[in-house]
């Protein structure tokens, strides 16, 4: 009889283990998915805004054509991407095209002076900070659950229902470029 106990207690044990482990993988997919929808949310303002410069820009800089298409292009590029990965590299390529659109900025100190091209290039600096925050976000909960995945014993209940270590979200290789910094 004392055995038959022990071994319910035992069975309801493990029973609730794998409940409680399971349970907390189902939260960490959710916060994954909240905090790339955050991220989502970040870069749609930030291709909402991205024609309103091209747009201030054509207007001071008729010739440069080229340099306003590559940047209409990577925002096209960036907005089709469907996965992390493809959304991180076509936003490194974005970013890459936005640096040289403030770059011919400087170009033309009347473009410089305009104000409201200032307050589209500050509304996406704020955008930038919010995204990089949304990122770090999604980055602690992807941390968790990969640690989570790849430990043991949750990592038998990981690999019996299906859970798998998540993409961390990248900064492009621009950003991790050591800065030179000359008098």
């Amino acid at each position: 009889m004392t055995a038959l106990i022990i071994v319910i207690a035992v069975v309801a044990i493990i029973a609730i283990y794998l409940m409680t482990t399971y349970n907390s993988f189902v939260k960490l997919r959710n916060q994954a998915e909240e905090a790339g929808a955050g991220i989502d949310v970040h870069l749609k303002e930030r291709y909402d805004l991205i024609p309103n410069l091209v747009e201030t820009v054509k207007g001071y800089a008729k010739h440069e054509s080229s340099t306003l298409e590559a940047v209409i292009k990577a925002r096209n590029s960036a907005m089709s991407a469907s996965t992390l990965e493809e959304k991180d590299a076509a936003n490194n390529a974005l970013s890459g095209t936005l640096k040289s659109l403030f770059a011919l900025s400087e170009s033309y100190p009347d473009l410089k002076a305009n104000t409201g091209f200032v307050d589209l290039q500050q509304k996406l600096t704020e955008i930038e900070k919010g995204l990089l925050n949304a990122r770090k976000y999604y980055n602690a909960i992807a941390k968790q659950m990969n640690s989570k995945v790849e430990m043991f014993p949750s990592c038998l209940v990981a690999s019996m229902t299906g859970f798998r270590k998540l993409p961390y979200a990248e900064v492009e290789e621009a950003a991790k470029a050591r800065v030179e910094v000359k008098f």
